[in-house]
């Protein structure tokens, strides 16, 4: 059937694209060149496609034109006296209808007898010299293994782990998936991924969509001021604008979902897009008799409006809606889909976050608004053995909601020779928790049974000040900022989460420089935790739970020997204290996050110290025969303090990540691709047998207990993939088509997981017991993951 339906496809492709005439390889663009200070178009600047001689200069109030370009994803660049060179964000230009493209410049400090240097396809920032990482377009769509999904091409990239399984868990520098702040054109968004694990970052779908997607700064360290809560990773993602002269629409079927996309113009200033998608999984997953059949849906929008020559409003959003039931109808299932069935529970979520930005430009500078508003509901339910004819069956009972109206407001300001920035923000959260369930721990059973409403304000200061100087040679930036709410005491106080931080970068010839960078970061604990009850109690506020603290100093050397080459070496420290601790299971939250279920319903205090440390080797070439390589090599050690403070391995001490991904652009618009990573095995856990086998334990849990006493005393073998990637487009008058073909794991590498644990059963399938009925007798099964997974996408541009 599926196979048949791909025929189908094909053959409807074929058809569109023999009644579609091919035209020569001529697109256009245009667009305007403005102070990135005032918003002032700026007249006669030169504009050129990055690679080529194609260019033009920019009329008397800033706008230029381009045509007879080649299709496919260019660059421009920018020079003009006074202002430093710019080389834009990446953007495809086609047959199909004009490209829009604005540039943004800033003043430059030079002067006109002193030494420059060209502009760079790998920016960075005064705020930021080290540890920012700038993905383009073309990265995003053509990733191997990535299937498009921004989650997984940030893997690719230095100091970033992945795992052995499909979760998208963002693990940076050896710290939690619960360390990471993500930004949509500057509005927070809190969930980036389908199926998410509360208080944490991961879920095995992003929902991102890549059409919408213009470029993406990666911060690992030297995080700028006015992005606070995050201890390991800052992410910012820019989304293009919508078409300005006329309606377009996209179609595509991916590895997981079809999508549909519009977008186009309302009235003479006002642009818009617009995203959908289903995901088919649960057809396939039904096919192939998998134990779980999950269901998502999201969309993505943007409308900008351009209110006049100084003021313009940006409204955006994001919202996905999840399902995941279990797959009861399997005939005989084996013992691998027996575990996932009696341990994991039906689950439903959605999430959505809206958002205004409203930008003001002066003469020296801008200020900024952002309004935005989002919301988390998960809910799970478990009954043992999936019977749910009786509510005695019941084991969990879950429903949770986190809702936070947030406003920010900043100025950005050029006073002289000194950028400034500084500015304000203010939450309003609702946090909502029912939950029922019964826990067995090593001292008995705890009956959890809690209904919480907490309301919670939060505020903040920060201010952030960078200059150059020794004939710009010498940037220095400093920064401040001040986290506090009225959550309790312990976090009243904005002096007790002061957060320092300061960047230098030494230019020590044209293509050399030193990069520094030292900082202090705060990171509210969950949500899950702080609204956590005991015997009607918030028990963490009791305990005088705190921010969580992370002290950084990172310092590399930067050789960028021509405008699209880079080689970067890092070293990496990072110092946390007060991080929540588990009270019952003796284990710092910072170990999990990167599994389904919820993080920090528990008791917890602020105990946990920990640290990271290593370095880290990335080369990119982004070359003008659209030859594309990066490298990357991280050598990292995560560790963290159990109950006798004595350090342990964390569950991130991966070690060794060694990741090469290279893209070549062929003749005819061919493309190909591959990503090979190399995982150092990461830690594990043992079962703890004896509270495993108690048949009251193992009801409620619905499977086998870890062994707390031995956290991570046991390590996986090392984890290795090769994932290869085919591209065609056809770039013709009235249609854009591209198709590739996506292999991830092409030499079939299996990975040895941790063995699963099922009960035995007798020859009538009922269940086999000892000691007079209190105990299971289990047995262990070999547990295995990874294949050869082959995708087909199709994406129809009109």
């Amino acid at each position: 059937m599926i196979q048949q339906t791909i025929r189908n496809s094909a053959m409807l492709v074929l058809i569109i694209l023999m009644g579609t005439s091919v035209c020569a390889q001529r697109a256009s663009i245009h667009g305007r060149v403005f102070d990135a200070a005032n918003n002032e178009g700026l007249p006669f600047v030169n504009v050129v496609v990055s690679g080529t001689t194609t260019g033009t200069v920019t009329d008397e109030t800033g706008n230029y034109h381009l045509t007879g370009l080649e299709s496919g994803f260019i660059r421009l660049e920018a020079s003009f006296i006074g202002y430093d060179d710019v080389i834009s964000a990446e953007i495809e230009v086609s047959n199909l209808k004009p490209a829009y493209l604005d540039i943004e410049m800033e003043r430059s400090n030079t002067q006109l007898d002193e030494v420059t240097v060209s502009a760079s396809l790998f920016r960075k920032t005064e705020e930021s010299p080290v540890s920012l990482k700038n993905i383009g377009i073309s990265e995003i769509e053509g990733s191997p293994g990535a299937n498009r999904d921004i989650s997984k091409v940030i893997q690719s990239f230095a100091g970033v782990q992945s795992t052995p399984s499909f979760r998208n868990d963002i693990i940076i520098r050896g710290g939690g998936p619960a360390e990471s702040r993500f930004f949509l054109d500057g509005v927070e968004v809190p969930n980036i991924n389908h199926f998410a694990t509360q208080g944490a970052s991961g879920g095995p779908v992003g929902i991102l969509n890549a059409d919408l997607l213009r470029e993406v700064n990666y911060y690992s360290g030297a995080f700028p001021a006015n992005r606070g809560n995050a201890l390991s990773g800052v992410f910012e993602f820019f989304q293009v604008d919508g078409n300005s002269e006329k309606l377009r629409a996209q179609a595509a079927v991916g590895a997981s979902e079809i999508s549909g996309t519009i977008d186009g113009p309302i009235g003479e200033n006002t642009s818009y897009i617009l995203s959908v998608r289903r995901s088919y999984l649960q057809f396939l997953f039904g096919i192939l008799e998998l134990p779980f059949l999950p269901t998502f849906n999201d969309f993505q929008f943007k409308v900008k409006t351009k209110l006049d020559r100084k003021n313009e409003l940006t409204f955006t959003g994001l919202g996905a809606i999840d399902q995941f039931a279990l797959n009861l109808d399997i005939d005989e299932p084996d013992a691998q889909q027996q575990y996932i069935l009696a341990s994991i529970p039906e689950n439903e979520q959605w999430t959505y976050t809206v958002g205004a930005v409203y930008k003001h430009f002066g003469e020296n500078g801008y200020q900024t608004i952002v309004a935005s508003r989002n919301h988390l509901h998960n809910s799970a339910v478990k009954y043992l053995d999936n019977d749910d004819s009786s509510e005695a069956n019941k084991t969990i009972d879950y429903v949770s909601e986190e809702i936070e109206n947030k406003f920010r407001y900043e100025n950005t300001i050029r006073s002289g020779h000194v950028k400034w920035n500084f500015g304000a923000s203010v939450d309003f959260v609702t946090y909502t928790n029912s939950t029922e369930q019964k826990r067995y721990y090593p001292g008995g059973i705890q009956d959890i049974n809690f209904d919480t409403d907490l309301n919670l304000v939060k505020w903040g200061l920060f201010g952030q000040a960078s200059n150059k100087f020794l004939s710009d040679r010498l940037t220095l930036s400093l920064g401040i900022r001040m986290d506090a709410n009225n959550y309790s005491s312990s976090m009243r106080s904005l002096f007790d989460q002061l957060s320092p931080r300061l960047s230098a970068s030494y230019q020590l010839a044209p293509s050399w420089s030193l990069n520094f960078n030292t900082g202090r970061y705060f990171q509210l604990p969950p949500y899950t935790a702080l609204g956590f009850k005991l015997n009607g109690e918030l028990i963490n506020k009791s305990n005088q739970l705190k921010y969580i603290q992370a002290d950084h100093l990172i310092g590399g050397v930067e050789f960028r020997p021509r405008q699209n080459v880079v080689f970067s070496v890092e070293g990496f420290l990072k110092q946390y204290s007060d991080y929540p601790f588990s009270v019952k299971d003796s284990v710092s939250l910072a170990n999990l996050g990167a599994d389904f279920g919820v993080i920090g319903n528990e008791e917890v205090e602020s105990v946990s110290k920990g640290r990271a440390y290593g370095a880290e080797f990335q080369t990119r070439i982004a070359s003008s025969n659209k030859f594309n390589l990066n490298l990357s090599y991280t050598w990292v050690r995560s560790e963290f303090e159990d109950k006798n403070q004595q350090y342990f391995v964390s569950s991130w001490d991966s070690r060794h990540v060694l990741v090469l991904t290279a893209t070549k652009k062929l003749k005819r618009n061919w493309q190909i691709g591959t990503r090979w990573r190399y995982v150092g095995g990461l830690p594990y856990t043992p079962y703890d047998l004896d509270r495993s086998t108690l048949v009251e334990a193992w009801n409620l849990n619905g499977g086998p207990y870890l062994n707390t006493g031995e956290w991570n005393t046991r390590r996986f073998d090392p984890f290795h993939q090769l994932d290869v990637r085919v591209d065609k487009t056809y770039y013709l008058n009235k249609i854009t088509a591209k198709f590739y073909i996506d292999i991830q794991n092409l030499y079939n590498f299996e990975n040895q997981d941790q063995d699963i644990l099922v009960r035995q059963q007798d020859a009538n399938g009922q269940f086999v017991t000892a000691d007079n009925g209190t105990r299971y007798v289990l047995e262990r099964v070999e547990n295995t993951s990874g294949t050869v997974l082959p995708t087909i996408g199709i994406i129809l541009q009109f």
